[in-house]
C-alpha cells in the first residue's frame, strides 16, 4: 500500500522524498486501515454479548451519534449524526453497543443510503424488536469541496422497519423526539410511556 501511495504522490506532481511527504505513505496506510476497519469487525461478537432479557416494550432511542465515513465514489469523507430507535419485543441491547454498530458500518467505503439500511437491518436481525428506525444526517465533502461545491447542503436518509413503517404515530413520535436537542426525554404519549432517550 505504501508503494501505491508513493506512486500516487508522483502522479500528482509531488516529490515523495521531500521532508513533509517522507512519511506520508506510512501515515496514509495507517489512516486508511483505521477508516476501513469496519470490514474486519465481528458484528456478532459486538452485539451478542450485550443482549438482555427485560420486561420493557417501549421505544428506546440513542440519538446524535457522531459518525465519519468515506464515500465510495470519490474516497472523500462524509460525516454527521445518526439517530437509532427500536421497540423491544423481549430483549434490549446495551446502549453503548449501538454507537459501536454505527462505527462498524461507517468505517467502510460507503454510501449513506446503504449505511442507514445496514444499521437498521442488523438491529432487526439481532434483537428481533417490534420495529427499528434509523435516521442519518450527513455532510459530504464530495459535494462541498468539488462538483457542485455547495458547502451548506447535507443529506438525510432514513430506514423504518416494522412498527415504525406500519404505524404513522410511532414514526412521528420518533421523528419529533430526535428533532429535540436535549439530553433526555420522557414522552407522555401512550406509546412513549417510560420511553428511554439518550444522547451518545
Amino acid at each position: 500500500m505504501q508503494d501505491l501511495i508513493t506512486r500516487l504522490l508522483v502522479e500528482l506532481g509531488e516529490d515523495p522524498s521531500r521532508e513533509g511527504l517522507a512519511r506520508t505513505p506510512q501515515r496514509v496506510e495507517r489512516a486508511l486501515k483505521f477508516l476501513t476497519s469496519g470490514y474486519t469487525a465481528d458484528i456478532q461478537a459486538i452485539l451478542n454479548g450485550a443482549l438482555f432479557t427485560v420486561d420493557y416494550s417501549e421505544m428506546v432511542i440513542v440519538k446524535d451519534i457522531d459518525y465519519y465515513s468515506l464515500c465510495e465514489h470519490h474516497l472523500l469523507p462524509f460525516f454527521g449524526k445518526c439517530h437509532v430507535a427500536y421497540i423491544p419485543r423481549r430483549q434490549v441491547i446495551g446502549l453503548s453497543k449501538i454507537p459501536r454498530l454505527v462505527d462498524v458500518f461507517a468505517r467502510r467505503l460507503q454510501i449513506q443510503e446503504r449505511m442507514t439500511n445496514q444499521i437498521a437491518q442488523t438491529i432487526l436481525d439481532t434483537v428481533n424488536p417490534l420495529g427499528v428506525a434509523v435516521v442519518c444526517e450527513g455532510t459530504h465533502l464530495c459535494m462541498s469541496m468539488r462538483g457542485v461545491e455547495k458547502q451548506n447542503s447535507f443529506a438525510v436518509t432514513s430506514a423504518m422497519l416494522g412498527a415504525f413503517r406500519d404505524n404513522s404515530r410511532t414514526r412521528m413520535e420518533f421523528l419529533e423526539l430526535i428533532s429535540h436537542r436535549n439530553d433526555a426525554v420522557t414522552s407522555t404519549t401512550p406509546m412513549g410511556a417510560g420511553l428511554t432517550c439518550v444522547n451518545d
